[in-house]
Formats: C-alpha cells, structure tokens, sequence
C-alpha cells in the first residue's frame, strides 16, 4: 500500500481504472434508464393507434349490448381481453390524464409478470375506459391490425384515404394506399393477397441503418381497386440504437476527459511550481524553496530541489567564505616565507641561514598541512567523498588513536571507557579515524589536565565522546565552532594552532556518515563534551539515501 501510494502512475491508473469503472456504471444506470422509457414510450406509440381504432369501432355500435358483442368478437380474434373498466376504478396522473383527455393510449406494463394493461377514452362512454390486456404479441395481433382499421374504412366509403389521414396522428409509423405493383412482391404473396381479399402479409425487413428491423403489414382492400393499405414499416424496439450509443459514447468521454482532468490537475498544479522554481532559481533568487505537498516523486522531486538550492546556496557560502579565510590564512605563512628568504638574502652567518631555512622548512609545511585541510573540507563540503564502508569492532578504531596520541599528550592524562571486542559498526574507518583524532586533539590542546574517551552502540546508534576539563565551550559558541575558519575568542584562541577547519570537517563526515555531532558540557570533567553519533549498522534506505544525496550534491 505505501508503493501504491507513493507512485504516481500507479496511482493515476488506479484512478483512471475506478474512474473508467464509475462511467461504466454510470453509463449503464443511463442507459437502462433511458431504454426505460423509450420501451414505455414505444409501448404507447404502438398501442396509441389501435386503441384509437377499436375505442372508435366501439363508439359507432348502436347498443351498448352490441358495443359488449362487439368487442367479446374482436377480444376472441386477437386472443387479448377486452372490456370496460370504471373510471372510478382507475387512479391516473395528471400525464395520464391528459393523454387520456386528448384520446390517445396509457400503457401499464408490469415487467414482472410481462403484462402490459392499455387504457384509453371511448366517446360517448364517460364513466369507463376500454382495457384491453396485452399478455403476448404474435402476428395474430400484428394482422389484425390493418382488419381493425379497414372495419373503420368501412364507415368512410369514398373518402378513405381522408380518413387515413385523419388518424395518422395516432400511428408512429406511416398508413397509406399503394399500387399493388409497388410493393415488389413475390409470386405466392401476391396470390394470397389476390385469392383472399382478407389476406394480411407482414413483410420483415433487416437493415444496418439506424431504423434496424421493421415490419410491413399489407392487407388488400376491395373498396380502392388495385390498391393496397400498407402499414409501416414499423420499426421493431432496439434497446441500444445508433443515437443512444453515440450519445452515451460522448457522454462517457467528456466524463473521461473530465476525470482525467481532475486526476492530472493536481500533478500539472506540482510540476508548474517546481518549473516555477526552477525559473526563479535561474534567474538568480536561491532563496527560492518548493513547497512540498504529499508523498509521491513529484513531492521527492520538490524536496529534492530544495536540497540541492540549500547545498548550492551552501557551495556559495562556502566558496565565498572559503576564499576570503585561504587568502586570510595564506598570508601568514607566506609572509613568513617571503621574510625567511629576504633574512637569508641579509645574512652570511651558518648558523642564521640554517636556521632560517628551517623556518622557511615549517612554514612551507604548514602550507602543505593547510592545502590539505582545505581539500578535504572541500571534498567534504562538495559531497563527493568517496566512502569505503566495512564493518569492524569500534574499540579498534579508538585504541589507534589512544596509541597515536601518546606521545603528544605530554603531562596530560588520558582516560577511556571502550566498549567491548565484538561492538561493532559499519561505517568508513578513515574517516572515523580522523573525528576520534579531531575530538582528541582539540581536547588535549584545551583541556588542564585530563581528556577521557568513550564509544559504544546504544539503541542501533553508534557513538563516541571525547570530553576535557578545560573552560569549556560558552552554549552561543557551540554552533559556531563547527563552521569552516571558526575560532573563538576566549579559550580556543589562535595560539593554539589549527586553521578552523578541523570540527567543520568532523561536522560533514557526520553528515555522510547519516549521523550528528553535538557539543555541550561535561557532567563528568565539566570542559567541552563533544560526540558524534550514527547509525552503527547502514539499512538498505540509508544506503540509497546516500546514494541519491552524493547524487543531488554533485548536480
């Protein structure tokens, strides 16, 4: 999960994947929606016009007796029941009503049971509606069709086609009277319709337009010679035609593009103030920081450039200050040297010339020891040092150094507290060597009488103090003497030698190391405490850590 939420193309896919899902559902919901009411307006449609029919039929029987004999006939051919339901019975809407008011067909379709209840107005008949109940539709019902309506004709003798014109409006598909010749019928269908005047034939055609499948009926008509009444086509109910999938289709991508959008905003939001940064860097303004937001590569790359700004800003800092303290430090020995050579240049004794040249001899030595010193910081402070990491026993380490300082300790006394043989720590032993080294010098060149040296692993952090009863550090020098050049000016005063480079030098391989170096009192000796601290065995993400810092230093 934390992979999943630190990767920025995981997680726009898995947004892209959930958000692909929820038009789908959404697109579904949609459609099924839609085709909900298409299929019960197509119901209606289709029912508008027969229901028309028969509530006219009904309308013209001179009895009410006949009206019930009638339709007990019609119900018997179609195979659907027909009767009149009280108004009083049936609880409509206002749609309903008005549909109903303006003679046209209400369908009640009940998908459970996939049964279809039309109702419609019979005139004359105020207090009931006829009912005709839809369980099933064959072709019986579809053939009837066109007999309902010539029975119709009948009562329009001459002016039929008037009368087709009158009820068109209540027909979603076209009725009219066409030459037989037109129809491009084929042999048998134009003998059934010729042998039997009552002949209906239904015509199926199939097409890839948007209309789909349709249906024809074709019923002959003996009152208009040589012509037939032509129903249709009629176009049989497509769940998902063109217009809808085109529509929903649209619909969907805009729903895409929009979430999309909503999903690359936030990250356009980030590279636009990285790239921001990056303009105001460039134009000069180190100060310039991104502010990070998350915890994705885009907010590792907004950390990492502010790194890499502080460590530039650093390398100027560092540059400038270190070139203002070489020239100042440089002057002294050269000034010595250039003394030395004009004393040698003034003299004709031995003794004098031997003597000056061995000045000349440790001046240029201690140039030698400077340029040294301002490499290493250099290198130190660059962030290119190249670490040999081994493991070994960190008594070791701090016994060489015991070894090495006796014989500059002079009267001091020097005690220790070192950890057992088998502590051991992974880190660079050079660069160890020259902290433990460091800290021992400056307390032996600071202390009155005794420096005491300590080291152990404590909770997976390694550590070693070196401590002195000397004055002591005042607590608003502490940082300071960690900075390159730094001298204080009470105690560590430049008659002790050193260049200000050495705790600046222990401060960055701290720093490469993964760890800290601090510097307080005493409890034990009351002078200067210093110690340095680090993880004693390196885990895999410090490693890479590292790796990325030596990286974005030497950007």
């Amino acid at each position: 999960m934390s992979f999943l939420k630190h990767s920025i193309f995981l997680r726009i896919y898995t947004g892209l994947v959930c958000l692909v899902a929820l038009v789908a559902l959404l697109a579904y919901i949609i459609v099924q929606v839609i085709n909900y009411q298409r299929a019960q307006d197509y119901r209606e449609e289709m029912a508008d016009g027969v229901a028309y029919v028969v509530s006219q039929v009904i309308a013209r029987q001179p009895t009410p007796q006949s009206q019930l004999d009638w339709m007990m006939d019609v119900s018997r051919v179609l195979e659907l029941p027909l009767d009149l339901v009280p108004a009083a019975k049936l609880d409509t809407s206002r749609s309903e009503r008005r549909r109903l008011e303006s003679n046209h067909a209400i369908v009640r379709y009940n998908a459970k049971t996939a049964v279809g209840d039309v109702y419609t107005r019979v005139e004359g008949i105020s207090d009931a509606y006829l009912h005709i109940q839809v369980n099933k539709l064959s072709e019986v019902q579809i053939k009837m069709i066109p007999i309902l309506i010539l029975e119709d004709l009948v009562y329009y003798p001459g002016s039929e086609e008037q009368r087709l014109k009158e009820l068109q409006p209540y027909f979603p598909y076209p009725l009219s009277f066409r030459n037989l010749s037109d129809l491009h019928l084929d042999m048998d269908q134009l003998s059934r319709l010729r042998m039997d005047k009552t002949q209906t034939i239904l015509l199926y055609r199939d097409s890839a337009t948007m209309q789909g499948t349709t249906i024809t009926a074709v019923s002959a008509y003996t009152n208009v010679p040589n012509k037939v009444l032509v129903l249709g086509p009629v176009p049989v109910f497509n769940w998902l035609p063109f217009r809808l999938f085109a529509g929903i289709t649209l619909f969907s991508l805009f729903m895409l593009i929009l979430g999309v959008y909503a999903l690359m905003r936030p990250l356009e939001h980030k590279i636009g103030k990285v790239r921001h940064a990056l303009n105001e860097v460039r134009s000069g303004n180190l100060d310039t920081r991104v502010t990070v937001e998350g915890s994705d590569e885009v907010a590792n790359l907004g950390l990492s450039f502010n790194m890499m700004t502080e460590h530039i800003q650093r390398l100027i800092e560092a540059q400038r200050e270190l070139t203002r303290a070489v020239s100042h430090e440089l002057r002294t020995p050269v000034a010595r040297v250039r003394f030395g050579m004009e004393m040698l240049a003034d003299t004709d004794d031995y003794d004098s010339r031997i003597k000056q040249m061995e000045m000349i001899d440790k001046d240029i030595e201690a140039l030698n020891s400077l340029i040294d010193e301002i490499m290493t910081y250099a290198k130190l402070e660059q962030g290119t040092p190249s670490l040999h990491i081994e493991t070994f026993a960190l008594k070791g380490v701090l016994e060489q150094v015991l070894q090495e300082t006796e014989v500059i300790k002079k009267d001091k006394r020097i005690s220790s507290h070192l950890p057992a043989e088998d502590v051991m720590v992974e880190t660079e032993y050079r660069y160890l060597h020259r902290v433990i080294q460091n800290f021992v010098g400056n307390a032996l060149r600071y202390c009155d009488t005794t420096v005491r040296v300590s080291g152990g692993v404590k909770n997976g952090m390694a550590f070693v103090t070196v401590e002195d009863d000397g004055a002591g550090i005042p607590e608003k020098d502490r940082e300071k003497v960690f900075e390159a050049f730094a001298r204080l000016d009470d105690s560590r005063t430049r008659a002790s030698g050193g260049y200000g480079l050495g705790l600046s030098i222990v401060s960055r391989i701290a720093y490469w190391f993964g760890g800290s170096v601090t510097v307080d009192q005493s409890p034990l000796l009351g002078g200067a405490r210093f110690i340095m601290t680090w993880p004693a065995m390196r885990s895999s993400d410090h490693k890479k850590k590292s790796k990325r810092n030596k990286k974005e230093s030497s950007i």
